[in-house]
């Protein structure tokens, strides 16, 4: 295994220390090629511009496969053939000017992600988020802060970078103050937060919007299909407890360890940061009062509508649970479920006192998204010329096609597809960018051999938040590497990188061995009404 650096406070002389060894500069080579990647927003552009001259040549070349539907299906030429389709032609351009706003507007993640983070924003301006994350983390006994600083930040990724923003510098915090090597904690938060992403026992931002993308690639094969945000649910909850505990063993047995005793001479003097570490207050205590009485008002109002027969939100033709308006609609609770606990929060500690404040709270929240409404805009323009051409359909035919031929059609194919992902996030570090890109080729290709979209996306989470902790390209990576060097002056990129490595490798070994056997052995659904298989 990867050598670590050895602690600040125990250094060798210059002279005597370690040459880096392969495997880093392999990483630093990794780390080379993927600043040579455009700004995703730009990728996308030059992808969309891609499609539409790759979609000219071989319309021109007449490429076309044998479509797997049966004749007569929705979408089936009565030729029984997938030809590609020319955008540069006149009618193709055509296409391109009249559609290019309803490909921004219509496509599915950015309504459900802009209106879960109207609610977010609600619960993060108030302090709730804060305040139960130091809740959940101070209040663990010392034997089991580690486990307590993991555990709360798989739970963080409900509310999206409040991990990152919160309690990753806090895990430092939390160990400095105990007498324990910073760096241990802020790597067991890291890896909470970020490797155990997908991870979780609510349905958080992230799923509402990969089931969207899952779903538009799902249709370029079956145009009637739908992918709920639940798609993923059961098999993530039980995750939580086994990336929970994989974190916690790693963190116990291998990274503080390896990172020996720290010498404090070498960190910023400021670097801790009292109010961080301050107990929560009466107010706040009252404040998580209140957000628990809330808490359970919603999840009642929840139960109301699904449990009884007569439950508004059931299926009002068949009367069923799953397959339901309650779990069509399940953005809308995520929404009303973080208003209603962090207005409660914020009226109990004044942090809220006016309609206005909860106003200016969701107005914060959407004003970060700038960025993400930017690359909506260019990922959905590649989305739908990728879908008008054919080409997302004739690769996925094809590598079908391969797949069958080359007898990998079995479920070990998973196995490589997850190592597929978790290579392209290398590069890629952004999870629905990421998708976005790759689920068009893959959703189809998998499908075609047999398997739902739900359990493909379940498979993909395993291979996107398992290197997003070892990846450069990972949004957040600059900010935890400045917040690291506060406490070892010296640190840098492969650093960061080694340390954080056994979380990888445990994490996508562990996590891909219990997919294949929840899914494949016990013959678990991955979500609830989520299939396992898919007849073409």
């Amino acid at each position: 295994m990867t050598e670590f650096p050895k602690p600040a406070g125990n250094a060798a002389p210059a002279a005597d220390m370690p040459k880096r060894n392969a495997f880093t500069r392999f990483l630093d080579g990794v780390e080379w090629l993927g600043n040579l990647l455009p700004h995703p927003v730009t990728l996308f552009a030059l992808l969309a511009i891609g499609i539409v001259f790759v979609s000219g040549l071989f319309g021109w070349m007449g490429v076309a496969v044998t479509d797997p539907r049966p004749a007569g299906a929705p979408g089936v030429a009565e030729d029984g053939m997938i030809r590609a389709v020319s955008l540069m032609d006149g009618d193709g351009l055509r296409r391109i000017f009249t559609g290019l706003v309803d490909n921004f507007t219509g496509f599915a993640p950015l309504g459900v992600v802009l209106v879960a983070m109207l609610g977010v924003g609600v619960a993060e301006k108030s302090g709730l988020l804060s305040a139960a994350v130091r809740s959940l983390v101070l209040g663990a006994p010392p034997k089991l802060v580690t486990v307590a600083i993991v555990f709360a930040g798989i739970i963080s990724n409900t509310a999206s970078e409040v991990g990152y923003v919160v309690l990753i510098p806090l895990g430092g915090a939390i160990y400095y103050a105990l007498g324990r090597h910073p760096l241990a904690g802020m790597a067991a938060a890291f890896a909470g937060v970020s490797g155990g992403y997908s991870a979780n026992l609510l349905i958080g931002t992230i799923d509402p919007l990969l089931a969207g993308i899952t779903q538009e690639a799902a249709q370029l094969i079956d145009p009637d299909y739908t992918v709920l945000a639940t798609a993923n649910w059961y098999f993530m909850f039980v995750s939580t407890f086994l990336i929970a505990a994989i974190g916690s063993l790693v963190s116990i047995y291998i990274v503080e360890p390896k990172l020996g005793p720290y010498d404090a001479s070498k960190a910023d003097p400021t670097i801790l940061d009292d109010g961080m570490m301050q107990p929560l207050t009466d107010k706040e205590r009252k404040g998580l009062r209140w957000a628990g009485v809330t808490l359970l008002a919603v999840l009642g109002l929840m139960a109301l509508t699904l449990v009884p027969d007569w439950g508004v939100l059931r299926n009002a033709e068949t009367g069923d649970r799953m397959d339901s308006p309650f779990f069509d609609g399940f953005v809308v609770w995520i929404f009303i479920f973080f208003v209603a606990i962090g207005y409660a929060y914020g009226r109990a500690t004044g942090t809220m006192k006016t309609d206005r404040d909860v106003i200016d709270a969701m107005a914060a929240a959407l004003s970060a998204l700038g960025l993400y409404i930017v690359l909506v805009f260019f990922a959905a323009q590649f989305v739908a010329f990728f879908g008008w051409t054919n080409l997302g359909a004739i690769t996925a035919v094809t590598g079908a096609n391969f797949l069958v031929e080359s007898g990998l059609t079995g479920p070990a194919v998973f196995f490589a597809f997850i190592l597929i992902c978790a290579v392209i996030n290398l590069s890629l570090g952004s999870a629905s960018a990421q998708w976005a890109v790759t689920a068009p080729i893959f959703v189809p290709m998998l499908m075609l051999i047999g398997y739902a979209p739900e359990a493909i996306q379940a498979a993909y989470r395993i291979g996107d938040s398992t290197t997003n902790i070892i990846t450069p390209m990972m949004s957040y990576f600059g900010l935890i590497l400045a917040w690291a060097t506060r406490y070892q002056k010296d640190l840098g990129v492969g650093t960061l990188i080694a340390m954080m490595l056994p979380y990888t490798i445990f994490f996508i070994t562990a996590w891909s061995v219990f997919f294949y056997l929840w899914t494949f052995v016990a013959g678990l659904p991955v979500g609830p009404g989520s299939p396992t298989y898919y007849t073409p």
